[in-house]
This record gives structure tokens, sequence and C-alpha cells, in this order.
């Protein structure tokens, strides 16, 4: 049996935090390893427990989630260490800046539990929280600026094969594995495979990191469409 996902769990409101620990707990591959009230105790909890998957409120005293996510994925210590991060108010701004910072997925409070302990266990994953339109989106408004920081994000020298950059391409338009395979032709397996080598080459954290090298490298044109570069 495999270890279950262990998380740290932030939010400044008490009852909150206790009842999104509480329904994580509940699932026997999840495990809370730690709560925090504010950013600051969140990112003390992440370095002292090193959870896989840390769940941020955006909204936090002293520190909120942002700041947070940053610190984190500023840290090549706690470069393991996956980012979902929780909101009132689902807006585009308040997405673009939560990937900006390195988060891997975003969901509201008002998320179903099931979809919540879905996306913890997707984040841990390494799978990005994005439907395709909210990645055409953001993608469209947003993560195109300049501002927005990924390693190396130019196509040249990234020792990535054409099949690779088609994957990539997909992912950015908002697929999964089972969308790309179904795509491409092939095992659900052998895109998974594909989208992981092409993370290690990118040297990008996850998905959605992957994501916003498409669109900065110019392998995408940039239109709502998502289309890939001709």
């Amino acid at each position: 049996m495999s270890s279950p996902i262990r998380v740290v769990v932030a939010d400044d409101q008490p009852l909150i935090r206790s009842g999104f620990a509480a329904l994580i707990a509940s699932a026997p591959d999840l495990e809370v390893v730690g709560e925090a009230a504010d950013g600051v105790e969140a990112l003390d909890l992440v370095r002292a427990r090193r959870p896989d998957v840390v769940v941020l409120d955006i909204r936090m005293p002293r520190a909120d989630g942002l700041a947070t996510t940053r610190a984190i994925t500023a840290d090549p210590e706690l470069e393991s260490v996956r980012v979902l991060v929780l909101t009132t108010f689902e807006t585009d701004d308040h997405i673009a800046e939560a990937l900006r910072a390195g988060a891997s997925g975003f969901v509201g409070k008002d998320i179903d539990p099931a979809r919540l302990l879905d996306a913890v266990r997707t984040v841990a994953a390494g799978e990005a929280l994005l439907s395709p339109a909210a990645t055409r989106s953001l993608i469209h408004r947003y993560l195109a600026a300049p501002e927005t920081a990924v390693p190396e994000a130019r196509i040249e020298g990234t020792g990535l094969t054409p099949r690779e950059l088609e994957v990539v391409a997909l992912v950015a338009q908002g697929l999964d594995n089972a969308e790309i395979a179904e795509h491409l032709v092939v095992s659900p397996l052998t895109a998974k495979t594909h989208v992981t080598r092409a993370i290690g080459k990118l040297g990008v954290r996850d998905r959605a990191q992957l994501v916003v090298w498409a669109y900065r490298s110019g392998l995408m044109d940039g239109s709502p469409e998502g289309g890939p570069r001709r």
C-alpha cells in the first residue's frame, strides 16, 4: 500500500480551516500533517513537515497565499511541494497571479467536497487544475505578460522532440492525459510519459508552469483559441 498524500491546510478562518482539514483527513489516501492560520505559519509548517501538497487561502494575514506560494516555489528544498490555492472569489486576476507565483492548482471555497479531494490528488500527481476554457482565457489575457517567470522560455536548445512539442501544445490548450492520448492515438501512459519528459527537459515544476512556458516561449500563437504556432 502506498503512503498517503501529506497535506498542510492554511486558512485564517478557524471554522473553514478545520472543516477542510477534517474533510481531507477523512480520505484514506490523504493525511493532514499540519494546519496554519496565516502565511508565515504555513511556510514554517511546510519547511518542517515537507508535505506533498499545501492548501492555501489566497487571503491571509502576515503573508497571503500568493506570497507564501512564491516563497515555497523559490525554495529549492521545497521543490517537491505542490500548492493548491483556495479563494472565495474565482477571478481571472487571482488565478493568473496564483499561477505566476507557481501554484499548481486553483479552486473556489465553494468547491464540492469530493472535487476538493480530487483536486488535492490531482495536484499531488503533478497535474494542473485548469479547464480548457480557463486556460485559453488566462493565457490570452495575462500569462503571456513579460513578468511571467518560467525557466528559459524559448524553444531553441530545449532538446524537446517534435512529438514532445506537440504534446506541450496540447497541454497548453487544457487537455488532460486521456484527451492527449485520444488526440494522438496513443495510450494514456505514453501521453503521460511525453508530458513528464517535457517537464523534465524544460525544468518547470508541473503542468501549470508547462502551460505558461508554452505561451512565453512562442510555441503557441497566443490567440484565444490557443492554437499552436504554425
